[in-house]
C-alpha cells in the first residue's frame, strides 16, 4: 500500500514544480537591461509509471488553460492576492522590495507619475527594475504594467502624441484608426510597458461632460467601429508577440451618459436604452479578443458601477462571455459605502478581479486576505479572478519574454510615427464655414497675421492626457504648433507675423488673418463646463483681426463643440481642429490646399448650452451643425 501510494504521487510532484531558469544582465548604469525566464514542465514518461497493473498518465500542461491551472495550484492565499493588487508606480519608488513581500502582479503610472527626467530610456530602466524584483519571487510571476496611452504614449517626452478620440471619430477611418493604435503599441514597447488603458468607448451624449474628447463620438456604430480598430491596432493578431500590448475597453458602462454631463455622475436611464447606447461599443470590444476592461466612476440609476454585480458579473462575463479580466478605475472602490473591508468585498464579489490602489495597497492586500479567511470572500472567486489575470498574462508572452526589447527604442518619436499622426490631423480637421472659398490659401501670399493663445503652444493642441493627467500649456514635449507648420509650408516670399491677442493686425497689411483658439487643457472632473462658452481673450484676438478688414480664418482648438455667438459671424472660414496633438503641420497643409478636408462631425453642435444634450435622432434635433456635416474645397 505505501509502494502503490509514492508510485502514484512521485509524477505528480515532478508535474507541479516545474524548474526556474533566471538569467539577469546588470547595465553600466546599474540598470537590468535584460532577463529571460523559463517555466520547464517535465514531460513524464507515464510508460513507466503504474498502480499495480495500470498505467497512469498525467498530461504536462501545454494550452494556456492548462498552464493557468498548473500555476494557479502552486500558489498561496497571499500570492494569490498579490495578482490582484494594481498600486501606482510613484508609491513603489524607494519600496521595490514591496513587489517580492506582496507578490505584486501588476503596476501603473498614472497621469502624474512619470519617472525622474521622463524620457523614453528612463522609462525602460524603471520598468525592467520593477519586472527583476517580480521575478524574483517563489514562482516568479512577471508584472504587467499599465499606462493611460490614450492618444500615442502619451505621458513620455518625445513620444508621439496623436488627435485625441473625438479628433479620430470625425476621420471616421478605422484604417488609420489601427495605424494609430499601431504606433502607440510600438512606443509603449519601447518602454517596456504592455498595457494601455484604451480605447475608451464612452458613447459622450452631453458635451459638458470634460471627459467628451476621449469618445468617438456620440453614436454607438461610431464608436463600435473605430473601437475595435484600437483594440486590434493595439494587441495585433497574435498578442505574444512584440510589439502588441494589452488593450482596455473602458469605462464600463454610461460614463459618456450621465445626467448633465457631469463626471463621475449618474446615467439614469432604462435597460434596454443603456444596453443599445452604452453596451453597444463592448459587445464588439468583446468579439474583438479585447483582454481588459475598466469599471467606469460612474453609477446606473443611483448603483455605483464598482459594487454591480448584475453588469460586471451577469452581464458581462456570464452573458457577453467575456474571458479576460475586470480591473477597477483609480481607487475607485473607495468611492463605495462603508469601511475598506467592505469597499473591497463589496467590488470584489461584484466582479472586479483587480484593483487600483494608488498607494493603499498594504491595506488591501491584508483586508482581503482577512475577508477570504472569514469567508466573506470566496477563495472560488479569488481563483476566478487570478485565473482570468494569468491567462492574459500567458497570451501576452509575458512569461517567456517579461522584459523591455531596446530595439523599439528608436522609434519613439520618429519621422515614420509622426507622418501617421499628420495623417490623422489632416483626416480630423472639419471645415464648417468658407464663404467666397476664403480656403485654401496661396503658398505665395504676401502677408499673414497669426493670433490667437493656441496658435504656438503644443501643450494647448495636444490637450489632457498629455505629459500629465491634466495637461498643460507651452513647450510641454517635442512638435510642431500650428504655427510652425504655417511657417514651414508659405513660401520663401511671403511675411509671417505672430500676435496673440492680434493687435497690430490693423495698419500691418496683411492679406489675411489665421486666429487659433480654443480651451486651455484639462482631463476629467475639471474639465467640466456649464456653458462651453469660449475666452474672452479669444473673443478679442478675433475681434482684432477682423477690425483689420481682411478676411479672417478662425481655427478651434478644443476637446469637444463650443458655443461660438459671435466668433462664427466674424469668421470668413470656420475649422474645428480638436485637440490635433503634437503635429501641427497638419493643419497647416490642409489649409494651404496639399490635401482636402475629410473630416465629418462626430458630435452634433449646439446652438446655445440650453440645447443639451443634442443628439442626432432627437425628436427636436436643431443644432447649429448636424452631426456629420463637414464641408469639401471645390
Amino acid at each position: 500500500m505505501i509502494k502503490t501510494t509514492r508510485i502514484l504521487i512521485l509524477p505528480i510532484l515532478i508535474l507541479l514544480f516545474a524548474t526556474q531558469t533566471v538569467a539577469v544582465d546588470i547595465g553600466m548604469a546599474g540598470a537590468v537591461r535584460r532577463k529571460t525566464r523559463e517555466l520547464d514542465t517535465k514531460v513524464l514518461d507515464h510508460k513507466n509509471a503504474t498502480v499495480g497493473n495500470t498505467p497512469v498518465v498525467v498530461n504536462s500542461p501545454v494550452t494556456i488553460d492548462e498552464k493557468v491551472e498548473a500555476l494557479l495550484a502552486k500558489m498561496t492565499l497571499d500570492e494569490k492576492i498579490g495578482q490582484m493588487t494594481h498600486p501606482d508606480s510613484a508609491s513603489l519608488k524607494g519600496r521595490e522590495e514591496d513587489i517580492k513581500t506582496y507578490f505584486i502582479g501588476a503596476i501603473l503610472s498614472g497621469g502624474n507619475s512619470d519617472t525622474s527626467d521622463n524620457s523614453p530610456v528612463s522609462w525602460a530602466d524603471q520598468y525592467n527594475l520593477y519586472q527583476t524584483y517580480a521575478t524574483q519571487t517563489r514562482l516568479a510571476i512577471p508584472i504587467i504594467y499599465g499606462i493611460d496611452a490614450v492618444h500615442g504614449h502619451n505621458n513620455v517626452y518625445g513620444a508621439v502624441v496623436f488627435p485625441h478620440n473625438i479628433g479620430l471619430g470625425c476621420t471616421n477611418n478605422e484604417t488609420l484608426v489601427e495605424q494609430a493604435a499601431q504606433v502607440t503599441a510600438e512606443e509603449m514597447t519601447g518602454t517596456g510597458i504592455n498595457w494601455a488603458y484604451a480605447p475608451c468607448i464612452a458613447v459622450a451624449r452631453d458635451e459638458r461632460w470634460g471627459r467628451t474628447y476621449e469618445s468617438f463620438g456620440e453614436t454607438p456604430e461610431l464608436v463600435k467601429k473605430l473601437g475595435v480598430a484600437h483594440i486590434k491596432g493595439l494587441q495585433g493578431t497574435d498578442l505574444s508577440q512584440k510589439p502588441n500590448v494589452v488593450a482596455c475597453a473602458k469605462h464600463y458602462m454610461g460614463d459618456g451618459g450621465t445626467n448633465q454631463g457631469i463626471d463621475q455622475g449618474d446615467t439614469v436611464l432604462d435597460e434596454t436604452s443603456l444596453r443599445a447606447i452604452h453596451l453597444a461599443g463592448y459587445v464588439d470590444a468583446i468579439a474583438a479578443g479585447v483582454k481588459t476592461i475598466m469599471v467606469s466612476y460612474s453609477s446606473w440609476n443611483g448603483i455605483k458601477m464598482h459594487r454591480s454585480q448584475y453588469l460586471l458579473t451577469d452581464v458581462l462575463k456570464n452573458e457577453l462571455g467575456f474571458k479576460g479580466f475586470v480591473v477597477s478605475d483609480w481607487d475607485a472602490i473607495n468611492q463605495l459605502t462603508g469601511p475598506l473591508s467592505n469597499q473591497i468585498a463589496t467590488s470584489i464579489n461584484a466582479g472586479v478581479d483587480m484593483v487600483m490602489m494608488s498607494g493603499n495597497y498594504a491595506s488591501f492586500i491584508n483586508t482581503l486576505r482577512d475577508l477570504v479567511e472569514q469567508g466573506t470572500v470566496s477563495q472560488s472567486r479569488i481563483d476566478d479572478a487570478v485565473r482570468r489575470i494569468l491567462k492574459v498574462k500567458y497570451e501576452l508572452g509575458l512569461f517567456d519574454n517579461p522584459f523591455e526589447d531596446r530595439n523599439y527604442l528608436s522609434g519613439i518619436g520618429s519621422s515614420a510615427h509622426r507622418d501617421i499622426a499628420r495623417q490623422c490631423v489632416r483626416e480630423s480637421l472639419v471645415l464648417l464655414k468658407n464663404n467666397n472659398n476664403t480656403l485654401p490659401l496661396a503658398k505665395n501670399i504676401n502677408k499673414i497675421i497669426v493670433a490667437g493663445k493656441n496658435a504656438d503652444d503644443i501643450g494647448n493642441q495636444c490637450g489632457g492626457w498629455t505629459i500629465s493627467w491634466q495637461g498643460d500649456g507651452g513647450a510641454i514635449t517635442t512638435g510642431t504648433t500650428i504655427l510652425q507648420g504655417i511657417k514651414n509650408i508659405v513660401s520663401t516670399g511671403t511675411t509671417v507675423t505672430y500676435s496673440v491677442d492680434g493687435t497690430g493686425a490693423a495698419g500691418s497689411g496683411a492679406d489675411v488673418g489665421i486666429v487659433v483658439i480654443g480651451e486651455r487643457p484639462y482631463a476629467e472632473g475639471t474639465g467640466d463646463s456649464e456653458t462651453l462658452a469660449l475666452d474672452t481673450v479669444d473673443l478679442t484676438a478675433v475681434n482684432n483681426v477682423k477690425n483689420a478688414g481682411i478676411p479672417v480664418i478662425v481655427i478651434l482648438v478644443s476637446g469637444r463643440p463650443m458655443i461660438l455667438d459671435t466668433v462664427l459671424a466674424n469668421a470668413s472660414a470656420f475649422v474645428a481642429a480638436w485637440l490635433p496633438g503634437t503635429e501641427g503641420q497638419g493643419v497647416a497643409e490642409v489649409l494651404f490646399g496639399d490635401y482636402n478636408f475629410k473630416g465629418k462631425l462626430s458630435f452634433s453642435w449646439p446652438r446655445s448650452v440650453d440645447q443639451l444634450p443634442l443628439n442626432s435622432g432627437d425628436a427636436d434635433y436643431d443644432p447649429l451643425f448636424s452631426y456629420g456635416y463637414g464641408l469639401t474645397y471645390p
